[in-house]
C-alpha cells in the first residue's frame, strides 16, 4: 500500500483510525496488566511451594518491586490514553 493511499483513508475515516489507534493501546495494555499478574503469581507458587500457608505476604527483592510497579502503571496509562482517544474519536 503506498503513503498516498494510507493517507487516503486516515483522512477519509480518521475517527474510525482513532478508534483502531485506541483499540491497540487497549489491547496493548491489558495484555501487559495480565502478564505483570501472572509473573507475580508464578513467583509467588516458586517461593511458597504446594505446602505453604495462603495467609504469607510474597515479599520480592527492591528491583523486582520497582518493576512490577513500572508494569502496572504503563499498563493503566496505556488503559487511560485508549480512553482518551475513544472519546477523542467521537468528536469527529
Amino acid at each position: 500500500m503506498s503513503l498516498q493511499a494510507l493517507y487516503a483513508v486516515i483522512t477519509a475515516h480518521p475517527g474510525r483510525c482513532l478508534n483502531l489507534l485506541a483499540l491497540f493501546f487497549a489491547c496493548a495494555g491489558a495484555w501487559l496488566l495480565l502478564a505483570t499478574r501472572q509473573r507475580e503469581l508464578r513467583a509467588e507458587a516458586q517461593v511458597h511451594g504446594p505446602s505453604a500457608g495462603h495467609g504469607e505476604a510474597v515479599l520480592g527483592t527492591e528491583p523486582t518491586l520497582r518493576l512490577n510497579r513500572f508494569f502496572y502503571q504503563f499498563g493503566f496509562a496505556c488503559l487511560a490514553i485508549a480512553l482518551l482517544l475513544s472519546w477523542d474519536s467521537t468528536r469527529l
